[in-house]
């Protein structure tokens, strides 16, 4: 028994357990210590989407996907959805869902829709002159 920061007696190893939120697991041990999105280093937007790809070789396979690849597959399997929003599905921070989904994306699991950058945009003045042309008709 040892004594915590507020004179309770716990017991070794109940430090990784929360009574509200139950066991924890540490961001680290969900990645194996990586901070970076597979060897090509892909950074994924928080509104990048990510799509299930069904036919994927290793989606059925119970030992080359962790439990949180899986969630993170449960989440894509009904609709496509932004990183940000498999984050927060999965209850998961966003640094760790960006190196899970680098994983999945290597297994060919899932397929990743970059957003647009701002600058290959159209001009707000162009959409406007399309926008009159339509109403003209």
């Amino acid at each position: 028994m040892t004594e915590d920061m507020t004179g309770t007696l716990q017991d070794p190893g109940s430090q990784w357990y929360d009574n509200e939120a139950g066991p924890l697991v540490r961001p680290y041990a969900m990645t194996g210590g990586r901070t970076k999105s597979g060897p090509t280093g892909v950074r994924f937007d928080l509104i990048a989407l990510v799509t299930l790809d069904t036919g994927a070789p290793h989606m059925d396979d119970d030992t080359a996907l962790g439990p949180e690849h899986r969630a993170l597959i449960d989440l894509c399997r009904p609709e496509t959805q932004s990183v940000a929003e498999l984050s927060a599905g999965a209850d998961l921070p966003v640094g760790v869902v960006r190196v899970l989904l680098g994983d999945l994306l290597e297994l060919g699991c899932v397929t990743v829709s970059l957003p647009v950058p701002p600058a290959q945009l159209p001009d707000e003045r162009i959409l406007r002159e399309v926008i009159e042309g339509l109403r003209a008709l």
